[in-house]
């Protein structure tokens, strides 16, 4: 396991990510400083890093709880590495490659000249990003959707917490590619409201992220159970990995589009948006090392309830513009509901053992009664 969680306090996880919080603020303020020169386009700029730390927080929250129900089913040797190569390619690689990326295809440039743009022409590069939001959404949204209906659509799924829709859903998984042909369907109608060649450009890139989670899950299987082959040990090697790393790129997609409503300069995203994915990485050890998921057992069914809401957003964005801020408010309602159902449930569980418990005293007191 990651280690030990008994002992450690919720502000000891996230240690790190305050550090982190911390440096990111003030190359913040030193970013603003240097472009503005001003003690208020320092603020500004500090402000703006704070805003999108909470920004990708609020968003990511059921990244972290998805993250960590992989996480758990894994080596400890794959777990460091995801713990520390991940981070490293979720800040560095999401937050500043994939933008860079998307303009270089887009724009049809090189990586240097893509720099170039993001640091004398921010106005054009966020036009670029901006322009590029409908496949981003159609691919990114379909990814999710299939990650979100793939938990529900699971016959061996035993735990319910909306059951009149889960257990239907549960029944219905003996139907092979159910969930791949509700993504088809979908795609079909919201192309349908679109026009011309953003019909066929939502189509092609929806596709493709459809194609992209079926090759991260024959891949993952093939790589998991070549590993398991070799030693009994390694599940939950290599394949889990690519896994979680798709997701996490999914889970970005929405975030580092978003940013770009609040400030042009792919820098300033980078420090904001790096800032959450620390407290993510945190929120993802705490949970695996608290067992919090095996503790509050409707903690994952509102993540990924999450997702499915995320990704049913980002279809609806290739339509019409919906702030990031109500995406994150609703996926964080949804996990303190199923926060909330969970401490109910276990409240009574724990009063029906004591009720059984003083069942039980009473029979065996009535039982020696009857004796002497």
């Amino acid at each position: 396991m990651i280690g030990n969680g008994e002992g450690k306090s919720t502000l000891s996880y996230l240690k790190w990510a305050f550090i982190f919080t911390a440096i990111g603020l003030v190359l913040g303020a030193w970013l603003g400083w240097q472009t503005t020169g001003t003690l208020s386009g320092m603020a500004t700029v500090f402000f703006i890093c704070a805003v999108l730390a909470v920004l990708e927080i609020s968003l990511s929250f059921d990244n972290a709880i998805v993250n960590a129900n992989k996480l758990k089913d894994m080596t400890p040797v794959w777990q460091h590495r995801f713990l520390t190569w991940g981070i490293i390619i979720a800040v560095f690689g999401m937050r500043i490659v994939f933008p860079l990326l998307i303009v270089v295809i887009a724009a049809r440039i090189g990586p240097f000249e893509a720099i170039l743009l993001a640091a004398r022409e921010p106005a054009e590069y966020a036009r670029i990003m901006n322009d590029a939001h409908l496949p981003i959404a159609a691919f990114g949204g379909t990814f999710l959707m299939m990650v979100g209906l793939t938990y529900f659509f699971n016959h061996e799924k035993d735990v319910h917490w909306i059951g009149f829709i889960e257990k239907h859903m549960a029944r219905s998984a003996t139907v092979k590619g159910i969930e791949i042909a509700f993504v088809l369907l979908l795609i079909l109608v919201f192309s349908n409201l679109l026009e011309g060649e953003d019909a066929n450009t939502f189509v092609f890139s929806a596709i493709y992220g459809l194609l992209t989670f079926l090759a991260v899950e024959v891949v993952g299987g093939l790589l998991d159970a070549s590993q398991k082959a070799m030693s009994e040990a390694a599940k939950g090697g290599l394949g889990a990995f690519i896994y979680l790393e798709v997701l996490d790129a999914s889970f970005s997609f929405d975030g580092v589009i978003g940013a770009f409503a609040l400030t042009q300069n792919l820098f300033i995203i980078a420090i904001g948006l790096g800032i959450g994915a620390m407290y993510v990485r945190s929120m993802t050890i705490m949970l695996v090392d608290k067992g919090t998921l095996a503790e509050y057992r409707y903690l994952e069914h509102g993540a990924f309830y999450a997702i499915l809401i995320l990704s049913v957003v980002m279809y609806c964005q290739t339509l019409v513009h919906i702030p990031e801020v109500i995406t994150g408010l609703g996926g964080a309602t949804l996990i303190g509901i199923s926060l909330w159902s969970s401490i109910r449930y276990n409240k009574r569980e724990r009063a029906r053992e004591i009720h059984g418990d003083l069942h039980g005293s009473d029979r065996v007191a009535a039982h020696l009664g009857e004796r002497a």
